[in-house]
């Protein structure tokens, strides 16, 4: 009997270490918390916010403190959503947007809205439709990336005491009615074939400017040239007055002969056989011709 009571004693007190080291390791399990890099553990006290666990270890009071929620940090995008606006020219536009955010402050997020998505989704929205309303068409297509980089710091100032920091807005896309887009397509096609006309009366004009151009130049180049004969001629005579002047009647007859040797030269040029008359007066002024040259010879 001795030797059952120790033994049941011995199991008792093992069994009361065990259960002091089972207490000590739940104990260590619920107060160590590893929360991963891509998270943070919002934790409560009593139904009260105590504190924001960061990634690693962390340790809380076990049993007391509890971890409410658990807030991913990783960026996120919303579902693209489609809403309608008008522009300040009364165009309807259906515009596409997207939206990418993250939380940065997860103690915000949970205690100041339910539905983020949802809300930064109406958020967008709204300011899409305001934004659109203050612009043309015209100013919409062609500046998007000012109303995308209006849109996005429009949207970080409403969700900024949400504790989300909004890391980009993109409009993927805007979209027109059937009418409205068959009107600027009358308008686009209108405006080619303007384009194709002025295009073809400049061509037009262009062309009668370089013919002109032409004329005129050739005009020039034959008014220069007559005017290089004329000079030619007057400096021919000039010197031939000056030669008469200084020999007198000996240098006149030799230019006459000179031009009727000339002439007899012409004549005897030409395609196959000729036969040229001369009178017998034209060949005595030859003959005293060719004397003149034979003597200046």
């Amino acid at each position: 009997m001795d030797i059952e009571q120790l033994l049941i004693d011995a199991l008792e007190n093992n069994l009361a270490w065990l259960l002091l080291a089972a207490m000590v390791v739940i104990l260590i399990v619920k107060a160590v918390k590893i929360v991963p890099q891509s998270e943070q553990h919002v934790v409560e006290r009593f139904g009260r916010l105590r504190s924001v666990l960061g990634p690693g270890i962390n340790m809380i009071v076990p049993f007391i403190d509890k971890i409410a929620h658990k807030i991913s940090i990783l960026e996120r995008q919303l579902p693209t959503a489609s809403q309608d606006a008008i522009t300040r020219d009364n165009v309807l536009v259906q515009v596409d947007t997207s939206v990418f955010y993250r939380i940065t402050e997860p103690e915000k997020t949970v205690y100041r809205i339910r539905d983020v998505d949802n809300a930064i989704s109406t958020t967008v929205a709204g300011i899409v439709r305001a934004e659109i309303g203050k612009m043309d068409l015209d100013e919409v297509q062609a500046n998007r990336s000012q109303l995308i980089t209006t849109i996005k710091s429009s949207v970080e100032d409403a969700v900024d005491d949400w504790g989300i920091e909004v890391t980009r807005a993109e409009i993927l896309d805007v979209n027109l009615d059937a009418a409205t887009r068959a009107a600027m397509m009358q308008q686009l096609n209108a405006e080619r074939a303007r384009r194709a006309q002025v295009t073809e009366a400049e061509g037009s004009k262009r062309a009668v400017e370089l013919a002109a151009d032409a004329e005129l130049y050739a005009s020039e180049q034959t008014a220069k040239a007559r005017r290089v004969l004329a000079e030619a001629e007057a400096y021919a005579t000039q010197v031939v007055a000056t030669a008469i002047n200084e020999n007198g009647l000996e240098a006149a007859q030799y230019q006459i002969a000179l031009k009727q040797v000339e002439a007899m030269g012409t004549l005897g040029k030409g395609d196959g056989n000729q036969t040229v008359f001369v009178p017998t007066q034209a060949l005595e002024a030859f003959g005293d011709a060719f004397k003149l040259l034979k003597g200046r010879g």
